[in-house]
């Protein structure tokens, strides 16, 4: 009898690659399905394109515009892949806002027979996805018309492979701690990510590095794995030019992948804790089934 019902649990409760894979897709839905495919596609090239020219009109006003010096080369990769920073880490909590204030079926996920961070972290895969094609869209438009010296044959495939997926693991754990914050939010939890994403802006070297700000706000960045997985990115598609980037020269590229790995160890941990702490709170609360209007 109880091997039977035990089946039947099992047959009831679908697997976490189930039910990441059926998020994922639903999130591609809701993030491409808002117009016409070829006005998607179009905005997709284009939206990218607008903020790297946004980028290069600030560069030529400020700096006269060498496009090939050491600065604006690292300058741009550090934007370039930000993209994909902005949308890894609020795609958890935006998904959590659509779905319960714009949807409102949060409240039947959470009662579905599913683990629901697998649902939320499947759920922010579509934004993934977009920025990752922003980002190549970004640094083709500088191969190509900025002469950006990116060449295929120098870049260091390995590193850059790993360093890539473990950034995308450790920011995966950030949008998971912030997505159960927003859970708790019950007014203008919009701003919470997009305040984040300004703060993580300044502190992660994307845009310029961490020894130009105040000796007392460096640990912040240094706190960060974002700013080692930065790091790393610009190391292995421009070698040369990566490593004379005024970040982390002492460190090697092996120091960098263990010091990021371990980020990746403890916000696992942190969100795992963080989310079962806030997801308590929420269900007390009765924030699941709460509409705030934003």
């Amino acid at each position: 009898m109880r091997t039977a019902e035990t089946s039947r649990d099992t047959e009831a409760k679908p697997s976490h690659l189930r039910t990441f894979r059926t998020s994922a897709w639903l999130g591609w839905m809701i993030e491409s399905n808002w117009t016409d495919p070829f006005v998607f596609a179009i905005y997709s090239i284009i939206r990218p394109i607008s903020t790297a020219a946004i980028l290069i009109v600030m560069y030529l006003v400020i700096r006269g515009g060498d496009f090939s010096s050491p600065d604006f080369v690292n300058l741009y990769i550090g934007n370039a892949f930000f993209i994909l920073v902005g949308a890894a880490i609020q795609g958890v909590s935006f998904g959590i806002l659509d779905d319960r204030e714009h949807y409102r079926t949060l409240k039947y996920i959470y009662i579905a027979p599913l683990r629901v961070p697998v649902y939320l972290i499947g759920r922010s895969v579509a934004s993934i996805l977009v920025a990752c094609f922003s980002v190549l869209i970004t640094l083709g438009f500088g191969v190509i018309f900025l002469k950006m010296p990116i060449v295929l044959t120098e870049v260091k495939w390995g590193l850059f492979a790993g360093s890539f997926l473990l950034g995308l693991i450790v920011m995966g754990f950030m949008g998971l701690m912030l997505g159960s914050w927003t859970l708790i939010i019950k007014n203008n939890a919009w701003s919470l990510g997009e305040s984040l994403g300004a703060g993580l802006l300044i502190f992660s070297g994307a845009v310029f590095p961490l020894s130009v700000l105040p000796a007392p706000l460096r640990w912040v960045g240094n706190a960060l794995p974002i700013s080692y997985w930065l790091t790393l990115i610009r190391r292995s598609l421009t070698p040369d030019i990566g490593r004379v980037y005024p970040m982390y020269t002492n460190l090697s590229d092996l120091q960098l992948i263990l010091i990021l790995a371990g980020f990746t160890l403890i916000y696992g941990a942190l969100a795992a804790l963080i989310y079962k702490r806030f997801d308590f709170i929420a269900r007390e609360r009765g924030n699941i089934d709460m509409v705030s209007n934003y």
